[in-house]
């Protein structure tokens, strides 16, 4: 009997320790998730520009917001990024992951490099391709007009801005996705390979038969990853254009933050916040459904 009491008080010994482990966590969770989004789901309702006290105005926030034209070009110019950026980065971090997983000298260091601007700032990243973009100073139009072509306004024509910063973004996110493919790429099991070579099947007809297949499940998180963060869009067009030329870059993102810390329409920006969550939901959940399939093997 007295084994039996010691035991209950050494479980609830350990309960007290587990409880004051997970204590900082909750502390951070209540001060910077939960509370932060309570306090947003309140302030929809209200019209407040921080200085003066909050004013109750029920649902016109988001009467407003579905009347912003601005809004909707900040939707759209997210999706044209999102359609420019997501191919382009699966495109190259597939080619790289498999350029990389194969027999190549130096295979460590160039993994290295591929994943170095991923951890460099953004900040530092978009400041250093808009000094690349600069279209009087700029070397890749230096590099153009050496070569006899004339020089690009990269930042300037609203043709070019957003399939620029696609591009920069591509640079410095392709790392990541890289490592995801080679992740990918050492979990098929060669003998599908061996097998496929006896049986003459060419190289084409393995990647296609073969590694696609196999990667699908990777494919499906690139993809889902890469539209997360081509929602959060905010840095590149905040530094490199501001949203120009003529609204060209204005990303969802960027125009929240216009709305809350230029204009102080901290209940605007909280409904628009919301409703862009509830965008990011909705693709993101269509992307699984359209592209997970039941069984990857196949």
């Amino acid at each position: 009997m007295k084994s039996v009491h010691t035991l209950i008080s050494r479980i609830r010994e350990s309960e007290k320790n587990g409880y004051a482990f997970i204590l900082p966590y909750i502390i951070f969770f209540c001060l910077f998730i939960a509370y932060p989004l309570i306090f947003s789901f309140i302030l929809v309702f209200h019209r407040w520009n921080i200085v003066t006290p909050m004013e109750w105005i029920g649902l016109r926030n988001f009467i407003r917001l579905f009347q912003d034209p601005l809004f909707a070009r900040a939707i759209i110019n997210t999706l044209i990024f999102l359609v420019l950026h997501i191919p382009l980065q699966i495109v190259i971090a597939l080619f790289f992951a498999l350029l990389l997983n194969s027999a190549i000298k130096l295979r460590g260091l160039f993994r290295s490099v591929y994943f170095f601007p991923v951890v460099v700032s953004g900040v530092v990243v978009t400041i250093l391709w808009a000094q690349l973009y600069n279209y009087e100073n700029g070397l890749f139009n230096h590099i153009l007009t050496a070569l006899g072509f004339s020089a690009i306004p990269w930042l300037v024509d609203p043709a070019f801005a957003m399939p620029s910063i696609a591009i920069m973004a591509t640079w410095k996110n392709v790392g990541l996705y890289i490592v995801l493919f080679l992740v990918g790429l050492q979990t098929i099991p060669s003998y599908l390979y061996e097998a496929a070579e006896i049986d003459g099947a060419s190289k084409n007809y393995q990647f296609f038969k073969i590694t696609l297949p196999m990667l699908n499940p990777t494919i499906v998180v690139i993809f889902i990853l890469s539209t997360i963060g081509g929602f959060s869009l905010f840095i590149e067009p905040y530094i490199m254009t501001g949203g120009g030329p003529m609204n060209s870059t204005l990303s969802a993102m960027l125009y929240i933050y216009n709305q809350a810390f230029s204009f102080n329409h901290m209940g605007y920006a909280a409904a628009l916040g919301f409703v862009f969550a509830l965008i990011i939901l909705f693709v993101v959940t269509l992307q699984r459904r359209i592209m997970e399939t039941e069984d990857y093997s196949t």
